[in-house]
């Protein structure tokens, strides 16, 4: 796994190679909740934020299928509603916080 950061790249590093199972992605997520508009600082919040997606590396979920095991589960959230796509299998799901095929009623509006 490659890893860089503009700031504290020293402790991003440390984390991802605490354990053999830090630097795997233990979870990704499609925020799809238009009716949190902003940041709370409540991560299980934050992460659900219509337009943004969410990934956390280290342990994953055994209840939800996951099977990587670490000490670490760092969550990390990108804010896609100014600017920024997702592609899976290299068709647009989501773009500029808005998602393709499956965008709620009012979502477009909200979202951005």
């Amino acid at each position: 796994v490659e890893a860089s950061a503009e700031k504290n790249e020293g402790y991003l590093k440390e984390m991802l190679a605490a354990d053999r199972g830090a630097a795997v992605l233990g979870e990704f997520g499609i925020g799809a909740n238009a009716g949190v508009t902003s940041f709370t600082r409540d991560i299980l919040l934050d992460e659900k934020m219509g337009g943004t997606i969410h990934l956390a590396v280290g342990r994953s979920y055994p209840e939800s299928g996951g099977r990587n095991d670490s000490a670490v589960h760092w969550d990390m959230i990108k804010d896609l509603r100014s600017q920024g796509e997702l592609h899976l299998d290299g068709k647009p799901v989501l773009r500029t916080g808005v998602l393709f095929g499956t965008t709620p009623k009012g979502m477009r509006k909200r979202a951005r």
